[in-house]
């Protein structure tokens, strides 16, 4: 299988002003430069990631991964998780967990609907950096699949 040239674009769905500041700085920080495209809710994600006419064609040839936050005010995460993991264009997409809830039922379930890595949101700042900082290494060395 050969590796596509075209870089993977990082797709943040988070609310919270400040926690998608720290996201990005810190996935900066572990030397990931790919396009970040945030979003504060979970409605303007869905509308990029399935198009105006809501079939997900529009993302069969993009290289997408997916920071999402749980908890927006308009949708909840895992509706989104749902949809992505459900969509024939967008099923391969990864998608990266990235909340305060740490409910054994809740983390359970995003894994059950395809989610590929459940992070919790530490409360502490510092906790929180050294999480993002792991997971920009993840970006660093993470492939993602050819869709079909």
């Amino acid at each position: 299988m050969a590796i596509d040239p075209r870089p993977v674009t990082i797709i943040m769905v988070e609310d919270d002003e400040g926690h998608a500041r720290l996201i990005e700085k810190n996935i900066r920080r572990a030397g990931v430069n790919n396009e970040i495209i945030p979003f504060t809710s979970g409605n303007g994600a869905l509308t990029y990631l399935f198009g105006e006419d809501g079939s997900g064609e529009v993302s069969a040839h993009r290289h997408l991964l997916i920071l999402l936050d749980l908890n927006l005010p308009d949708t909840t995460g895992v509706a989104i998780l749902e949809k992505v993991k459900a969509n024939q264009h967008t099923k391969r997409t990864p998608v990266v967990v990235l909340t305060t809830t740490d409910d054994e039922r809740e983390i359970q379930r995003c894994y059950d609907l395809g989610a590929n890595v459940y992070i919790t949101k530490p409360v502490d700042y510092d906790g929180f950096a050294n999480a993002i900082r792991q997971l920009g290494l993840f970006f660093s060395v993470m492939q993602v699949p050819e869709t079909a």
